[in-house]
């Protein structure tokens, strides 16, 4: 039985069920298949990225306090979070990851992590 690699098209020497004649070519054919054709996923995990950054930054210890504006002028995304947790006094925190951040008065956050 002449089996071809899905990349290269070349002959498969080997295990009978090999895919392909190198990790080379499997690596290529991988990273083919999981690219994202228009970015916007790359995109939007860059800026969760980003927005874990800065709320890691801000909160070096289990909970802090920080003001819209300095979230703002570190670049940080108020449209892009991972979860959201509802407490049962109706506090509504917004999760990037395993840190979060609450309003409060005066346009302030608290900063917490899970």
């Amino acid at each position: 039985m002449n089996k071809t690699c899905l990349e290269c098209q070349d002959k498969i020497v080997g295990r009978e069920d090999k895919k392909f004649c190198s990790d080379g070519c499997r690596n290529a054919y991988n990273n083919k298949m999981n690219k994202d054709q228009t970015n916007l996923m790359r995109n939007i995990n860059n800026k969760l990225r980003k927005n874990y950054r800065i709320l890691t930054e801000l909160n070096p210890e289990e909970k802090t306090k920080t003001t819209k504006n300095k979230l703002i002028s570190k670049g940080f995304d108020f449209e892009l979070i991972t979860s959201i947790y509802t407490t049962k006094t109706g506090n509504v925190y917004y999760f990037v990851y395993d840190q979060g951040y609450l309003a409060v008065e005066n346009e302030s956050y608290v900063l917490v992590k899970k």
